[in-house]
């Protein structure tokens, strides 16, 4: 019998509301699932993508994260992982520093054998790649087998990745898949193959309201048992008021002092009519009673001139602007052209040759990246009639945007040879420079 912890997107490095005492949140709760593994009896730590939340994470965040794994690596406790797409970077991954430490195992076609267990692993591939893949990988004589990756796979919310063609197309007959990046846990059967996803260890969003953990996996002879286990996390406190006609910011204070903001993350959503609310002015007061941090979401029809009628969300911008972006439709080369000007730790004065390089890179590596793609609010309307459910990574359209900025960023030839991104595991590591 094998025992594994079942984590991802832990999302190390992310400082979420511009909070220091946030982004040290997330690396404390990937602490407390190694502290889980070193406590409990397990075989293995197996991640499924997106340990860091971007590919440029700050020398703190490295220097916890090696800490970690040595700590796992001294109880003899193997850490296996895939990279997922908000660390991936051209060339080396940090997975391969840590494997050439030999503090962690990058999984990938050949299988990783923990007690009776094959594990393998598919890092997050682009949509506009996927066709590419095979899912041929090397065989086994272990009793089980279980493949890792991350992606949005089906029967899940949101999904853009076939499980049934994973299944149909592997010369392997994996008993479970261990997915990343829904950050909501589910677990379903497919054609007698468990598929679960463990979700994200710390809230990444607002909107994820329900306690953050990750899976505990037992692999026995006549079953594969996924049971959910808990973390302890900085509290979240969601205080929803409903403003009558004549109510204002004195009942929004009499609602938030109702709850216990020693320290939390507080976010206050007003739903109803009353009178204007100005967000600053109930931050400060949550703040002024304990809370670490407090963002509003206004649910409220705003009407000016009897014309505008919006929803103004103040609670966590990275949120907003990841949704405008998603309504944009964007070709999945201007969203990693996004990424680096707005959502990494890359120095603004480093901005414009890090561009460069990256759409240099999927000039040569991925041409598909520029093709284009249908609107997120194109796809609902078309699929409207059918019910369906909009995927909410939309992605892929707008050539015109990267061609852009390829004009603006690029000085060097655009047919300039590159190396294949599936042959850089043995790369030099020069990114991580």
């Amino acid at each position: 019998m094998t025992r594994v912890i079942h984590t991802g997107d832990t999302h190390i490095g992310y400082q979420q509301y511009h909070s220091p005492e946030r982004r040290q949140d997330f690396l404390d709760a990937f602490e407390r699932v190694v502290a889980d593994a070193l406590d409990g009896d397990v075989d293995a730590v197996v991640h499924a993508g997106d340990l860091y939340h971007d590919r440029r994470p700050e020398l703190p965040d490295l220097l916890g994260t090696l800490a970690a794994l040595r700590r796992l690596d001294d109880a003899g406790i193997p850490f296996l992982a895939i990279v997922g797409n908000h660390e991936s970077t051209r060339g080396g991954q940090w997975l391969d520093l840590f494997e050439r430490l030999g503090l962690a195992t990058r999984l990938g076609r050949d299988p990783h054998v923990v007690g009776d267990v094959a594990f393998y692993g598919l890092d997050h591939v682009p949509r506009s790649r996927r066709d590419e893949l095979d899912y041929q990988f090397e065989p086994h004589d272990a009793e089980r087998a279980v493949l890792v990756a991350h992606g949005l796979f089906t029967p899940f919310a949101h999904a853009d990745w076939e499980t049934e063609t994973v299944l149909a197309e592997s010369n392997i007959d994996f008993d479970a898949i261990l997915l990343g990046d829904n950050h909501v846990p589910d677990t379903a059967e497919l054609d007698e193959t468990w598929v679960t996803y463990c979700g994200s260890t710390e809230r990444a969003s607002a909107s994820e309201r329900d306690p953050r953990g990750y899976n505990l996996v037992q692999f026995a002879p006549d079953e594969v048992d996924i049971r959910r286990r808990t973390l302890e996390t900085r509290p979240f406190a969601f205080v929803e008021v409903d403003l009558a006609g004549d109510e204002g910011i004195e009942r929004v204070r009499q609602r938030v002092r109702e709850f216990d903001l020693e320290d939390a993350v507080v976010i206050v959503e007003l739903r109803g009519e009353g009178e204007t609310v100005t967000p600053a002015a109930v931050e400060s007061f949550a703040v002024e009673e304990g809370a670490l941090v407090a963002r509003v979401n206004d649910k409220r029809d705003i009407d000016d001139d009897g014309e505008l009628a919006t929803d103004v969300t103040f609670a966590d911008p990275d949120d907003a602007v990841r949704e405008r972006v998603r309504e944009m439709g964007l070709s999945s080369a201007a969203l990693d052209v996004d990424e680096t000007v707005r959502a990494s730790k890359v120095a603004d004065s480093n901005v414009r040759d890090e561009v460069r390089e990256r759409v240099e890179s999927l000039l040569s590596d991925d041409p598909g990246a520029f093709v284009a793609a249908e609107r997120e609010s194109d796809a609902e309307d078309e699929n409207k009639d059918e019910n369906s459910e909009g995927v909410e990574d939309a992605t892929e359209s707008d050539t015109e945007t990267a061609t852009e900025t390829t004009a603006e960023t690029t000085t060097e030839s655009d047919s300039e040879a590159a190396a294949d991104p599936a042959a850089s595991r043995d790369s030099s590591l020069g990114d991580f420079a």
